[in-house]
């Protein structure tokens, strides 16, 4: 059995509103389901997050090994002495570095910026929903 979506859980997941979804599916940029409510198939859905993960591009130039490249908006700079907190939301997501103070001017990171926050990890926990 596949799993599904309703068309509310399946804008949430994709960061994106419900009219966003239903209009895609007129589109016939996503299927659906017999079932009455439609519903978005999980494989569909994630076929286009990874659409919608590619659009935005990347501003740098710059090879690497590190695949977990999230492009955003530098929501908030927090600057503590030495240290600094930067916020990035990369559409759904939110992703918080904290760095030196000097990085952070040197990078000329403020509220507004472009930025491209890298992660690179040697564990990644999956977790799933319990049934």
């Amino acid at each position: 059995m596949t799993t599904a979506y309703k068309i509310s859980d399946a804008a949430r997941l994709l960061g994106v509103s419900d009219d966003t979804v239903r209009r895609w599916v007129d589109q016939g940029l996503l299927p659906v389901t017999d079932a009455s409510p439609a519903e978005i198939p999980g494989d569909a859905l994630a076929e286009r997050a990874v659409e919608l993960a590619r659009a935005a591009d990347d501003p740098t130039s710059v090879l690497s090994s590190a695949r977990n490249r999230f492009t955003g908006l530098v929501t908030r700079v927090q600057r503590d002495g030495v240290m600094a907190q930067v916020d990035i939301q990369s559409g759904p997501h939110r992703i918080v570095s904290l760095m030196s103070s000097e990085a952070v001017a040197d990078l000329g990171l403020e509220v507004g910026s472009l930025a491209v926050a890298v992660v690179k990890a040697t564990t990644v926990i999956v977790e799933t929903p319990r049934s």
